[in-house]
């Protein structure tokens, strides 16, 4: 098969998307561009030696066989129900399909104003462009489903917001953008229209269609609920062990096919802070670092509300069979955390008799203020007997309460059961040694608005192997010192 472009989403009709003419901007500039990810896709030529490609990915002008929609979806913004958001500053160009019949769609991020812009200019300044593709690569490369960044390029714009800032566009890979808000739109806003479509559609192209005859009722719905329940306990359980704080986990950023979407007052934890929070816009704490899996929890519960009419004609059974599904989440979410930390901490298995031991852990990483990551790499480098060889004691200071608590994990490992290397090796791809740190992805924003890349490349490079040691760790791994602390992360609409 020859990748090229698909339009399978907008064959659906007018009712789920809005043609989308471009705007175009003065004096397109490429910033950033992701040949591997290029290469994967089986994507020809680039915008460098193409430069229709660089007009297309500044929005000027389609590239062959795109068909540009703007997509419609609600959804609830810290709590509160917006019965019409949509893509308000996003041009979806198509579904990709690549030589082995993978389909990703491709969106220009920060294109212009759409149907659904709501007043808004449809644009992006260059920071939150640059904090997408640095933090959703780094991601990737830390092997959390997420969506990804095929290429950044200034506009020669100035955006308008908080200040005047250099604007920029977002080239965004996708498995596809259909998200929980996308079902509550037709399901609450549009009263049931158009759901069974729908559903089918994201069924057939995000599910296994097998399980169709394992579900009693053989309906569509409850595949996609348990689906979906399964991603979101996952997820967020990743998300947990690496202490990412998404920011802004209202239903709209809730992907359907499970990957994390929306980069904007997003972070990771440096010094461990159990009530972390770094979003501007979230003053009550509701999508803070504790809160997520219970957040993602209440999503599935809201979609499961949605698809109940197609779950089963009978009211009482399309509850039960929903419930049901929705009461999966907490056994599932526990099940790949406890999987996860175990691997973290260096155990064959979390049991009963090691809360404790983890416990006592993490109340010592927040009584001291220790580094989130460099403490889960310290245990992997005295677990693998390399912290001597290794950069780590320039980095990370060991107060006392953490080698009198050593003595008693190095006496349950020595329990376990299975292979030491195996056990050891999975640590090394727990525990990262760098993350993209809210201080140097900030530092490489600053550098790209002064018009210097070349900060923000190197940051993407480095975060391209985060488990391994690299000449130069000091900088990159380091933890910030107190003036450089980004407590405050920031939507960019």
């Amino acid at each position: 098969m020859t990748p090229g472009f698909d339009h399978s989403y907008a064959g659906l009709g007018s009712a789920f998307s809005t043609a989308q003419a471009s705007d175009p901007v003065s004096a397109p500039q490429l910033l950033l561009w992701n040949a591997s990810l290029a290469e994967a896709l089986g994507w020809s030529g680039t915008p460098n030696t193409h430069p229709e490609q660089l007009q297309a990915l500044a929005g000027n002008r389609p590239l062959p066989n795109t068909q540009p929609i703007a997509t419609v979806y609600a959804g609830h913004q810290f709590g509160q129900y917006n019965p019409q958001l949509g893509d308000g500053r996003a041009t979806l160009l198509g579904e990709w399909v690549t030589a082995s019949g993978d389909r990703f769609d491709i969106q220009l991020k920060g294109a212009g104003p759409t149907a659904y812009s709501r007043g808004g200019d449809g644009r992006s300044p260059i920071g939150p462009v640059i904090r997408e593709y640095v933090v959703s690569e780094a991601m990737h490369a830390l092997n959390v489903p997420t969506t990804r960044a095929l290429a950044a390029v200034a506009t020669g714009e100035p955006v308008i917001r908080n200040r005047i800032e250099p604007g920029a566009i977002l080239t965004r890979v996708a498995s596809s953008h259909l998200r929980v808000g996308t079902v509550q739109y037709f399901a609450m806003t549009r009263g049931g229209d158009d759901v069974a479509e729908l559903v089918d559609y994201v069924v057939a192209r995000h599910c296994d269609t097998a399980k169709l005859k394992e579900t009693p009722s053989g309906s569509a719905a409850a595949v996609l609920l348990d689906s979906v329940c399964e991603r979101f306990a996952k997820l967020v359980a990743h998300w947990q062990v690496l202490g990412f704080v998404h920011g802004v986990l209202n239903t709209d950023n809730a992907l359907l096919c499970g990957e994390t979407i929306d980069y904007g007052p997003c972070a990771f934890m440096d010094h461990f802070d159990p009530q972390a929070c770094f979003s501007s816009i979230d003053r009550q704490g509701r999508y803070a670092w504790p809160n997520q899996p219970g957040i993602m929890h209440w999503n599935l519960a809201v979609l499961a509300e949605c698809l109940l009419p197609l779950i089963a004609a009978d009211t009482e059974i399309a509850q039960q069979t929903a419930q049901e599904i929705v009461d999966r989440y907490p056994a599932r979410f526990h099940a790949h955390h406890q999987h996860w930390l175990a691997a973290k901490i260096g155990l064959d298995e979390l049991k009963a008799d090691d809360s404790a031991l983890v416990q006592g852990f993490h109340d010592i990483l927040a009584t001291e203020q220790l580094d989130f990551t460099l403490a889960f790499r310290w245990l992997t480098e005295v677990a693998n007997d390399t912290l001597a060889h290794s950069p780590l004691p320039e980095l990370f200071s060991v107060p006392d309460a953490l080698n009198d608590w050593a003595i008693g994990w190095q006496a349950r490992r020595s329990a376990n059961q299975g292979d030491t290397s195996t056990i050891t090796a999975a640590m090394n791809q727990m525990n990262p040694i760098v993350i993209p740190r809210n201080h140097l992805v900030q530092r490489a924003i600053d550098h790209a608005e002064a018009g210097e890349i070349e900060r923000v490349e190197a940051l993407v490079r480095r975060g391209q192997s985060p488990f391994q040691w690299h000449s130069g760790d000091l900088e990159w791994a380091r933890a910030p010192e107190p003036a450089e602390r980004v407590t405050r992360t920031f939507c960019g609409t």
